[in-house]
């Protein structure tokens, strides 16, 4: 397993203008959003989950998308940026892959 690497301020800074920019777009989606959260603020996914209260495990399972996170646990991980949990508009390209709902 390769050595996790701090990032430098300017990667920092870098990754919290994309992040920025992806929330501004309505492209932010789980679990991407969650490693750009976490990558914004330059820690590993053990100084995350710790900050968050949860395991190391968890925010893995929660970034490779294999997690069913509770609405108070994405409520947690958005507060540190400034997101709130809701609803955001498809775009044209998800309306094609059209949901069984529809």
């Amino acid at each position: 397993m390769a050595r996790w690497k701090k990032p430098t301020k300017e990667e920092i800074l870098e990754h919290r203008r994309n992040l920025a920019e992806q929330a501004r777009q309505g492209a932010l989606r789980l679990p991407g959003a969650v490693v750009e959260i976490r990558k914004s603020f330059g820690m590993t996914q053990e100084e995350f989950s710790k900050t968050l209260g949860l395991t190391r495990r968890q925010v893995a399972e929660i970034e490779a998308g294999t997690a069913n996170p509770t609405l108070e646990t994405l409520d947690k991980i958005g507060r540190l940026f400034g997101f709130a949990v809701g609803f955001v508009p498809r775009t044209p390209r998800e309306d094609a892959a059209k949901s069984p709902f529809n």
